[in-house]
């Protein structure tokens, strides 16, 4: 007798929004995450069809809900921005995340970096960044005929999808808009805003204060211009008429 298995019910199977991991092991890695996650949200805060995300769960299968991963951050082109719990492929016409990025950090194994690898390069990542702080090199690949190829060299690098630039400094990782401008910290962008607050403020009260100035002019030539009147007709009172004077 043959017994026929049946196969699970698709709709049932529960896919976790969390795997029990944290998004990063020390402050440096969770700032490095944040720093790029944020400043890919600003990059591209007005293109509602690209969806950004930071440790969020990957699901690329529908029915298996033990394949997944979570990048430090991913960029997904071609799919609206909004709530997600976990990206489920399968709902999101099953568009795969076309750039992600992790941050080495000391509690990394090389089995489970590998591991990463080989999901990315299997699901269909078109570009992959690696990052380790303490050693301050950055590693990348290329999809190229179906397989993730290494980029031979990192800084200057400018990825095809995001039109970010890389750069390695003495510092540490910089990374750069395509008009050129710099991703900034929390910290930077507040300082800046306070300043553009602190110029459009001074802008402001100038403004005022040439408004007040035009107001005492106007009044002033009111002011001359009663007198003249006032002494044009004192003068016809005296039978002196000013156009003759």
């Amino acid at each position: 007798m043959v017994t026929q298995l049946q196969s699970p019910d698709k709709s049932k199977v529960i896919y976790p929004d969390d795997n029990g991991e944290p998004m990063s092991n020390n402050t440096d890695q969770f700032r490095l995450i944040v720093w790029i996650k944020e400043n890919l949200e600003l990059l591209f805060a007005d293109d509602p069809n690209v969806f950004v995300a930071g440790d969020l769960l990957w699901y690329p299968v529908e029915g298996n809900n033990k394949l997944r991963q979570a990048p430090d951050v991913m960029a997904i082109f071609g799919i609206p921005k909004g709530y997600r719990g976990s990206y489920q492929q399968w709902n999101e016409d099953n568009i795969a995340p076309q750039v992600a990025f992790e941050i080495w950090s000391p509690g990394n194994r090389l089995t489970p970096m590998m591991q990463k690898f080989q999901f990315y390069e299997r699901y269909g990542v078109e570009e992959y960044y690696l990052y380790d702080p303490e050693k301050l090199e950055l590693i990348g690949w290329l999809r190229v005929e179906g397989k993730l190829e290494q980029i031979e060299q990192m800084d200057g690098w400018v990825s095809p999808r995001l039109g970010v630039r890389f750069q390695l400094s003495e510092t540490g990782l910089e990374m750069f808009g395509p008009s050129g401008e710099p991703f900034m910290s929390f910290a930077q962008i507040d300082r800046l805003r306070q300043q553009a607050e602190a110029r459009a403020e001074q802008e402001r009260l100038r403004a005022q204060q040439a408004e007040i100035l035009l107001e005492q002019a106007e009044i002033l030539l009111e002011q001359e211009r009663s007198r003249s009147q006032a002494l044009e007709s004192r003068l016809r009172e005296m039978g002196v008429e000013p156009d003759r004077l």
